[in-house]
């Protein structure tokens, strides 16, 4: 019996660097440099879990929709120990909101065959958190969402997922979708064995025209949300210095004061 696990992960911006809107309001990707999504190495990892203590066949496909340097968060999670990676490029992708990323990533899903699909709970750069569930939709398949631990037995998926009074034991017949949380075990670090055999690991790329998609259906023109303005966050100012001259802590209390604090 084999099992196939196709892992959604996204290149972000990274979040360290000085991030801008282009000129259309979309996210300016040419000034900071790009990483696979922290979020996304957890729906790897479990992944791979998943592969180690299973007694079937299983192959992890790691999915990405993104430009051409995306090819680089696949070749992360290649060297973390996925099978295989289909990267989905195309110029009329770009503004694609998460309806539109979502049906991409449903029609490259169905295109490759799966039994399992794992998200990261969210994107580190949209935080919408909302593409696992508008991917089991399209699918019609069931979502068991936001889990802390994930297991496959017997054609179900099982978890716990944690809330803030109580823990929940789900589980849902494969096919399914599944996402992870942050808290569901830290991802392993890439070993240099790992780097090495990922550059040996196939990589398909697919268009809109493999997907039997048209340009309309995605992109800035196909969004169903858009960004209509954006301002610069204002520059920091030098904050209120207090010198102790011996009153240091009366004018401490009275600027702490005047500002609410206390």
């Amino acid at each position: 019996m084999s099992l196939r696990i196709v892992v959604t992960v996204k290149y972000v911006p990274d979040a360290t660097g000085d991030r801008h809107f282009a000129d259309d309001l979309t996210v300016d990707r040419d000034d900071v440099d790009g990483l696979l999504s922290e979020l996304d190495e957890y729906a790897v990892e479990q992944a791979l879990q998943i592969s180690e203590n299973s007694d079937d066949d299983v192959e992890v496909t790691v999915l990405t929709v993104g430009p051409e340097d995306a090819k680089d968060a696949l070749r992360k999670a290649l060297s973390m120990g996925a099978d295989k990676a289909i990267h989905v490029e195309d110029d009329d992708l770009h503004g694609t909101d998460a309806l539109g990323t979502s049906l991409v990533l449903a029609k490259a899903i169905e295109k490759a065959g799966y039994d399992l699909v794992v998200s990261g709970m969210a994107s580190t750069d949209g935080t919408m958190g909302v593409v696992p569930a508008l991917l089991a939709e399209r699918l019609g398949v069931p979502q068991v969402t936001l889990l802390s631990e994930v297991s496959v037995e017997d054609g179900t998926v099982k978890g716990r997922r944690d809330g803030d009074a109580a823990s929940e034991q789900l589980e849902a017949s494969l096919p399914a979708v599944v996402s992870v949380t942050d808290q569901s075990g830290e991802a392993r670090y890439p070993s240099f064995k790992g780097i090495m055999a990922a550059k040996k690991k196939p990589v398909e790329s697919w268009d809109l025209s493999d997907l039997d998609l048209e340009a309309e259906q995605v992109g800035l023109e196909g969004a169903w949300t858009k960004v209509d303005s954006a301002a610069e966050r204002p520059a920091r100012t030098a904050g209120t210095i207090v010198k102790d001259e011996g009153e240091g802590g009366k004018q401490l209390a009275e600027f702490l004061a005047s500002q609410k604090f206390i």
